[in-house]
């Protein structure tokens, strides 16, 4: 007797979704063991663990509706994955760029951290989209804004008043902002643009607290 295991394209497409989620719980559980193991050096560590929260936090928002509580996602399918849980839900972030912000003040650490955090969310996020070549100006602006936002909110300390990733931001944020919503960046100003991006984000974290130890 065959049994079926969905009943239409939307239910298949959902339990597909399901095993995404599965197996970048389970990933970042491994790579959580063997970062704390030294298996796994800090750089390779970081590029990894930020691709998985980034898939993480764009595939827990689409399943919202379906998956309310991924705690609870955990429990029932029987994952024993502390360390991912904290990961991707409690910090949101690599540990090593919470290594990088423990050195900031005890009273500021915390928002500091927080803002830090913010950062490198929406940097991944909008070099990501490019890469699913979300070109549209209407697609592009609010994660540049976004992106914009949060590096405002960094104090001196953190980063230089002239960081190039704030004056890069601004000036694709003044470009789009000429554009109609419709429009859509070329492959020569998406190439562009990823890569004045990455470069940014490649600063923004070398400017971090410790970012040498």
């Amino acid at each position: 007797m065959e049994v079926m295991l969905w009943n239409d394209k939307r239910e298949r497409d959902m339990y597909e979704n399901f095993a995404e989620l599965y197996a970048i719980i389970k990933t970042t559980e491994k790579l959580e063991k063997a970062y704390v193991r030294d298996l796994v050096s800090s750089g390779d560590y970081e590029t990894e663990c930020l691709k998985l929260i980034t898939q993480f936090k764009n595939l827990s928002s689409f399943l919202r509706d379906v998956v309310p509580s991924v705690e609870s996602f955990a429990e029932t399918y029987k994952m024993d994955c502390p360390a991912a849980l904290n990961r991707l839900i409690v910090s949101g972030v690599p540990a090593t760029v919470e290594h990088r912000t423990a050195s900031m003040s005890s009273s500021s650490s915390g928002s500091s951290a927080a803002v830090v955090a913010e950062c490198v969310q929406h940097f991944i996020t909008a070099m990501d989209s490019l890469k699913l070549n979300m070109v549209a100006v209407d697609q592009v602006y609010p994660l540049l804004s976004d992106l914009s936002g949060s590096l405002a909110k960094l104090g001196g300390g953190i980063v230089p008043p002239d960081f190039e990733g704030r004056v890069k931001v601004k000036d694709w944020i003044l470009r789009l902002s000429k554009m109609g919503a419709a429009d859509e960046l070329t492959e020569q100003q998406s190439r562009q643009l990823h890569f004045d991006l990455e470069s940014s984000y490649t600063a923004f974290m070398a400017a971090l607290p410790n970012a040498g130890s």
